[in-house]
């Protein structure tokens, strides 16, 4: 591959990606880092104004982008997707499962609502998506490439947070069985594992119930977070969309079961 190929490797012009998760967080920042580099982007979220939102902000910066109210945790749904966006758009290049979900408290007080709805989420939607992506992709002859969303969590233990790391384990290992699976049709399928990186999720802890911000919280959250990084930085979703972006492009296409993991440095695996 010659360095200007190498180049306009990174680029997603004329790609169909569908983007799970993209109302918010590393999901929408995934939609627009794929929009920006030229991809056609299918916004997927369970709130669905949401997911408008991020259509709309793709739109009005110049790309295409459409939305779509799913719910990962209905195999129907996610299947009804997958089908959608290859008869409007005739090939799915790209699929992103971003959406997920947290629930903490310590193990020995998780009850089985909860687990049930963390794995119906973080698990089952992955698998879902997994599924229904690699079913269009290994019928096209250019394949595509399939792009999970594991977590730090999963290579090392964090308190009260059992049952969202349980699941983001099991990504890694689904993302190395299905990389097996598929790959001589020309599917890719990676993983990111992203370390503490300000969201909705993680802001949970020092946004307030009317949106402000705890400065003083805020701090003495991300202080620890920076202190114990070799980097001493607190990551942003674009970080990691980036790393989804390199994953969805023909850049990565040397790479399948793999897990790329923008941490910081936190995990070295």
């Amino acid at each position: 591959m010659q360095l200007a190929h190498v180049i306009e490797s990174f680029r997603a012009d004329g790609k169909v990606a569908v983007v799970t998760g993209a109302g918010s967080g590393i999901g929408r920042a995934s939609a627009l880092a794929l929009a920006g580099a030229g991809a056609i982007v299918v916004c997927a979220d369970v709130d669905g104004q949401r997911a408008a939102d991020t259509a709309a902000h793709i739109e009005a910066s110049g790309g295409v982008g459409s939305s779509a109210t799913v719910d990962v945790r209905h195999r129907s749904e996610v299947e009804a997707l997958a089908d959608r966006t290859k008869d409007d758009h005739g090939s799915l290049d790209v699929w992103c499962n971003i959406a997920g979900i947290m629930v903490e408290g310590p193990m020995v007080g998780t009850d089985e609502a909860d687990l049930d709805r963390i794995i119906a989420v973080n698990l089952k939607g992955v698998h879902f998506g997994c599924q229904a992506a690699a079913r269009i992709m290994t019928g096209q002859p250019a394949g595509g490439s399939i792009v999970n969303a594991s977590s730090a969590a999963a290579d090392a233990p964090s308190p009260n947070v059992s049952a969202y790391a349980l699941c983001k384990a099991a990504v890694v290992q689904m993302t190395k069985s299905l990389a097996f699976e598929v790959g001589r049709r020309h599917v890719r399928v990676n993983a990111v594992a992203p370390g503490f990186v300000l969201t909705n999720m993680t802001g949970r802890y020092f946004v307030r119930p009317d949106g402000t911000v705890d400065e003083e919280m805020r701090e003495a959250v991300l202080a620890p977070m920076r202190a114990h990084t070799p980097l001493r930085m607190i990551g942003e979703v674009e970080d990691i969309a980036a790393a989804v972006l390199y994953l969805a492009s023909d850049a990565s296409r040397f790479m399948t079961g793999q897990v790329l993991r923008p941490n910081g440095g936190v995990a070295m695996v």
